[in-house]
């Protein structure tokens, strides 16, 4: 029963990354109908993200109150209705509204297709399960990336975001019809969910986060910059893009595959340290001129497999009565490190006029991600918590 639940969220939480790359997609059409520069663009792609920072903790304290299935499925609503609204528009700043809508949907729905995704695999491959679930953004965006350039082109800018909502509609009602909870939700014998978190779990939810963010942070710096790095090797921009995109297509494989070594071996640590330090050589490597595919198959086939690993500590983290707060507070640091992070790598690239230099933040960030799950597992092996069990 659990993998047709996780495949039911899988193919729901595609709808994100449909959504999210809406924009993207149709940022040239953009620029040519509302006058908009690309600094603009910029920022509406950003404002997808913004909610995140100021709702994470309310949506976990509404698990209080409503059921994980209710607050998923309207999180995919709100996503469907912030692109329709940005579908409809007539100026930027409806635009804008629009993706802030929809950013709000992605809080939500994330936090709670993580949390139900750790109730049904909480000690059972649960590696395995957040490394498919959290393969479904990458899954949308590619979709995206041929689906939305191709109703663009033929049909209207418009017609992008009326799709991807369609999907979302879709994919919201498909989970308010079809999912359940686990039988047993929690090892306390279903406890109603509770707000607040002891030490330890303060502590790891840190950790988790951090790791998380900062793994993230990593990434969006190689997507960002690595393309840059190869154009001033001399290869043009859309080869450039083509050739750092590899990468993200063999993520799609390789983390489900990376979520399986991990349960069938139980060397999460193992597993996690060799990723990074492949991640830094891929990084390195591109300094190397002729050498950027090479980097981008690395990267993509071992330096990035562990996103699901890394978000499965979310689910280790507290006692299942608490996920729901825990999880507010999991992406509150996640959206914290991520507002932060690759500002910083642009200022970088901005004071010293080399592409290169973000590159080497990058290095830094995925090599704080060893010494961030290690602390995660040493606080952890002070007294068991209840979540691994349930």
């Amino acid at each position: 029963m659990r993998w047709w639940i996780l495949l039911l969220l899988f193919l729901a939480r595609i709808g994100q990354g449909f959504q999210f790359q809406t924009l993207g997609s149709v940022g040239d059409n953009l620029v040519q109908d509302f006058g908009l520069g690309y600094a603009e663009i910029g920022t509406l792609i950003g404002l997808f993200m913004l909610p995140g920072l100021f709702l994470a903790l309310p949506a976990g304290y509404s698990g209080r109150f409503f059921s994980d299935r209710l607050l998923a499925g309207l999180g995919l609503g709100a996503l469907a209705l912030g692109g329709l609204v940005s579908g409809y528009a007539t100026d930027s700043w409806m635009i804008g509204v629009g993706r802030i809508l929809s950013g709000a949907g992605f809080l939500f729905s994330t936090l709670y297709f993580t949390k139900m995704t750790a109730e049904w695999f909480a000690g059972k491959e649960i590696a395995t399960a957040m490394s498919i679930l959290v393969m479904s953004w990458p899954f949308g965006i590619a979709m995206g990336q041929v689906g939305h350039e191709w109703l663009a082109e033929t049909i209207h800018w418009r017609w992008p975001f009326f799709v991807a909502s369609a999907y979302c509609a879709v994919g919201s009602l498909a989970v308010l019809a079809l999912y359940r909870p686990p039988g047993t939700a929690s090892s306390s014998g279903n406890a109603p969910p509770t707000m607040g978190l002891n030490r330890q779990e303060w502590y790891l939810i840190l950790f988790a986060g951090l790791a998380w963010g900062i793994f993230n942070v990593g990434y969006v710096i190689y997507l960002t910059f690595a393309p840059l790095v190869l154009e001033a090797q001399g290869q043009t921009a859309i080869t450039a893009a083509a050739i750092i995109s590899v990468g993200s297509w063999i993520m799609i494989f390789s983390g489900a595959a990376c979520g399986q070594i991990v349960d069938r071996t139980g060397k999460p640590n193992i597993v996690l340290t060799v990723c990074m330090f492949a991640a830094i050589a891929a990084m390195l490597l591109l300094a190397v001129e002729g050498r950027g595919l090479a980097a981008s198959l690395l990267i993509g086939l071992i330096g990035i497999a562990p996103a699901g690993v890394i978000m499965a500590l979310s689910g280790e983290a507290m006692r299942p009565d608490r996920r729901a707060f825990g999880m507010g507070v999991f992406f509150t640091i996640y959206y914290a490190v991520m507002a932060a992070g690759p500002p910083l790598a642009g200022w970088i690239y901005d004071s010293t006029g080399e592409p290169f230099a973000p590159i080497l933040f990058g290095v830094l960030m995925f090599a704080a991600v060893i010494p961030a799950n290690f602390l995660f597992r040493a606080v952890q092996k002070r007294k068991p918590v209840a979540a691994v069990s349930a």
